[in-house]
């Protein structure tokens, strides 16, 4: 029954999928940036839905930029989880460009790209980041620069923080969490590592045990004078906690 049911989901969420890609390939181009935000935000919930994955939303998500969203990083799933929590626009590896629709549907959203290991290139989406957040746009950027095993977070790259102090920006910190139904315990479902392919990882999504993805939001912070390293330090202590169950149970949709 459970292949069953993921076989089900998968069908629909490519139909899903094709139908935002024909969106962004067609409109998109006529739309304006607020119309074009909102439309990714309802498809990225429309999305959640048809694969069965409930979310829980705590905390206030910013209500518009300039700020930077600074999260941890466990699955693919996470830009569909934060676009539904609150559009903004990612920086992720250059990899996810070339995703089949996946990379279409990323790009559509806005998405910078960033080949993590030429330190040339981190300075040149930096640089763009910071323009971004000039302009009052949300970023979201995952420092960790690779998903985890959600026991343990690993240690926040620094560069990616001074985008927003240069652009005098606010970071809000982000915590992500994939929550097994039955027990309460981390769900490993939808994890993303080692030899695990995109294909392999959605399977399990869809066929494994049920869970509910939960978003919690912190509170926004500014620089004051700390450089890069020491706000990058300090964020990381704060998504740790964010990221771990809070023990409150979630009513209508929020916690």
């Amino acid at each position: 029954m459970n292949s069953l049911r993921a076989l089900w989901r998968l069908v629909r969420a490519l139909v899903h999928a094709l139908a935002g890609w024909l969106t962004i390939t067609l409109l998109f181009p006529r739309w304006d940036t607020q119309r074009r935000n909102a439309t990714v935000q309802a498809w990225a919930q429309r999305m959640l839905r048809v694969l069965g994955i409930p979310l829980h939303v705590s905390g206030q998500a910013p209500v518009q930029g300039p700020v930077l969203l600074v999260a941890n990083h466990l699955s693919w799933l996470d830009i569909l989880v934060l676009h539904a929590a609150r559009h903004c626009r990612f920086v992720a590896k250059s990899d996810v460009r070339h995703w089949p629709l996946i990379g279409t549907l990323a790009t559509g959203g806005g998405t910078l790209y960033i080949e993590r290991e030429k330190r040339r290139d981190a300075m040149r989406v930096v640089h763009h980041m910071a323009e971004s957040l000039k302009r009052g746009e949300i970023v979201a950027v995952f420092p960790e620069g690779t998903t985890g095993d959600g026991e343990t977070l690993l240690p926040f790259h620094a560069n990616l923080i001074q985008a927003a102090i240069s652009a005098g920006a606010p970071v809000q910190p982000v915590g992500l969490r994939f929550e097994d139904r039955r027990t309460g315990r981390g769900s490993i479902g939808p994890l993303y590592l080692g030899d695990d392919t995109l294909l392999s990882s959605l399977w399990r999504t869809l066929a494994g045990p049920s869970f509910v993805v939960h978003v919690r939001f912190g509170e926004p912070q500014q620089c004051d004078g700390r450089d890069r390293r020491q706000w990058a330090h300090e964020l990381h202590a704060v998504v740790d906690v964010l990221r771990k169950p809070s023990g409150a149970r979630p009513a209508s949709g929020r916690e």
